[in-house]
């Protein structure tokens, strides 16, 4: 079958050196259900000593006849080297999919390479499968089996399939606390996982930390060499409260800044940052992104060229929803006006760029070639205006598309001429829940309404957080377009159908300890050709008035959540 799924140019068409990723390639097979060793190596196979499989299993970037499926071996996941304590030679792993969860109907087997020169990670494309199927895979090495992973394919692409359960989730900072949002995440048993980024954070212990102290330490220095990546990614990949998420479904990935630096623009380093040349910097990334490639069920278009990676990229649930995943890091203009909140005229500069002319075509493209019941842009920042100041002055984020307005304009007026149906913004990065308007003028209340956007919190980032009257916050009062807030931790569970998206925003009491109950804080629908947010339900929560001080308090909360260290 031809793949449905939109390949995206090449981003940097430069001449450099392609890391060496390590790809299994699928094979037929028989229908036995037995798992077959991995074929002996030309001297002889070597036993492993141990469990290689700690990092657990996931798959990813499902097409109607296919996904991709991923594992990497690792005896000892903190190893100072970040080889994971394995063995200097090519280790052959078996691996099977299956129609059923006791792998009784085995539909593909087959043998990948896990080689050294990628941290022994191994990527599985499979085509072939039928369309909108739940399939059931694991690998062998060795006398070793991996845990269970389930995964699905899109459905057929003139069909719509069944509703889709879809949870999106961003920023899991390991010291701030037990990655519990994870598991109940899992327990939901999506179709889909969106990850929006920041899935792992660059820093050394003690920097990054929280009121109370940081719950769990980081391994290793700050993030800089191949080392220091694939070490704190192996950290990260050992808890296994996130493997749960992995195992329970297929994942769309992007990243954001912390998978490199702190709120890095193209090669552009954060100010007073430990890599501040160009070539440095350049060379951080490249050991970032070919970490990132090792540790994540990405497809061959993403192997890493240098400091370059291909990450945007457009997914089809048939006809029911199209995922234009975006990259708003590798090729931004640097944040305006040295960064930070500000009345910046850097911000309203039409020449400046989030996405860069290619990529920001691309998309447009997109926009008029989908024929979707929901085009849904998964991506890192927050989309929608958020002044924090009442009157004339604007002072907004320039991390954010705030500080890209003319960007931003592009990018809707584009959906607005391609007539797009149902255009629909998802966000993390901002360590809050939030729902919003997106509107043809924000700084005129009743202009028309030509579009929504959800935001994720954070599943760790910030520790607990508090709950409060979300329509109290200055930000709604200041931007009556945005129509929620919340400052727990947790994701966003949708539901897609073809009349409505519904969105669940699921929250727990605490991340300082593990096994917190979730709950839902708040749901919000939005209907077939109706832009914008509707709440349908909000838990109730614990009023306190708010005077003067205590809103600017908020505020500056609000922003140094998003901006610290």
């Amino acid at each position: 079958m031809t793949s449905m799924t939109s390949m995206a140019d090449s981003a940097h068409p430069l001449n450099r050196r392609t890391f060496l990723v390590t790809t299994g390639l699928a094979t037929a097979a028989g229908a036995a259900a037995t798992l077959v060793p991995a074929p002996a190596h030309a001297a002889g196979p070597r036993p492993l000593p141990g469990d290689p499989f700690t990092l657990g299993v996931a798959s990813g970037d499902p097409e109607p006849d296919g996904f991709v499926l991923w594992t990497r071996l690792a005896l000892n996941p903190l190893a100072e080297d970040g080889l994971g304590g394995m063995p200097a030679r090519t280790v052959p792993v078996s691996w099977e999919v299956s129609s059923d969860e006791r792998f009784r109907r085995i539909e593909r087997r087959g043998t990948a390479a896990a080689r050294p020169q990628s941290a022994h990670s191994v990527h599985v494309e499979l085509n072939g499968l039928r369309p909108g199927r739940e399939y059931w895979y694991r690998f062998r090495a060795g006398t070793h089996v991996s845990p269970a992973g389930r995964t699905r394919t899109a459905p057929h692409p003139a069909a719509f399939g069944p509703a889709l359960a879809m949870a999106f989730v961003s920023c899991s900072q390991f010291e701030h606390g037990w990655f519990t949002a994870y598991r109940r995440l899992a327990e939901e048993h999506p179709d889909l996982v969106l990850h929006l980024g920041d899935y792992q954070y660059e820093y050394k212990k003690g920097v990054y930390t929280i009121p109370g102290g940081n719950v769990r330490d980081h391994e290793g220095p700050e993030t800089v060499t191949l080392a220091n990546y694939r070490l704190r990614h192996s950290q990260y990949k050992s808890d296994r409260d996130l493997q749960a998420a992995h195992e329970a479904a297929p994942w769309l990935v992007v990243f954001d800044d912390h998978e490199v630096e702190n709120n890095w623009a193209d090669d552009i380093p954060e100010a007073n940052s430990d890599t501040p040349s160009y070539e440095q910097f350049r060379a951080r990334r490249a050991a970032a992104f070919q970490a990132y490639y090792e540790n994540m069920p990405l497809r061959r278009r993403s192997v890493p060229k240098g400091p370059d990676i291909q990450i945007y990229r457009r997914v089809r649930w048939g006809r029911l929803a199209t995922f234009h995943m975006l990259d708003t890091r590798q090729f931004r203009d640097d944040q305006g006006c040295g960064d930070g909140y500000k009345d910046c005229p850097e911000a309203v500069d039409p020449k400046r760029s989030i996405t860069g002319d290619r990529q920001e075509a691309w998309l447009l493209d997109g926009f008029r070639r989908s024929r979707a019941r929901w085009d849904v842009l998964g991506q890192q920042v927050f989309f929608a205006q958020r002044d924090n100041t009442d009157g004339p002055v604007k002072k907004t984020s320039m991390d954010a598309w705030d500080g890209y307005v003319a960007s931003r304009d592009r990018i809707t007026q584009g959906w607005l001429d391609a007539e797009v149906r149902n255009p629909v913004v998802l966000t993390g990065d901002v360590h809050a829940h939030w729902a919003s308007d997106l509107k043809a003028d924000y700084d005129d209340p009743g202009s028309r309404t030509v579009g929504s956007e959800l935001v994720c919190t954070s599943i760790t980032s910030t520790g607990d957080g508090a709950d409060s009257d979300p329509a109290a916050h200055p930000f709604l009062r200041i931007n009556p377009h945005l129509r929620f807030y919340n400052n727990q931790r947790g994701y966003v569970l949708t539901t897609i159908g073809k009349d409505e998206m519904k969105a669940d925003f699921k929250t727990l009491p605490t991340v300082r300890t593990p096994g917190a109950a979730v709950s839902t804080k708040a749901t919000f629908v939005i209907e077939d050709r109706v832009p914008g947010v509707n709440q349908t339900y909000l838990r109730p929560f614990a009023s306190a008035k708010m005077t003067a001080q205590s809103e600017r308090d908020l505020i500056q909360e609000t922003i140094d959540n998003e901006t610290q260290p």
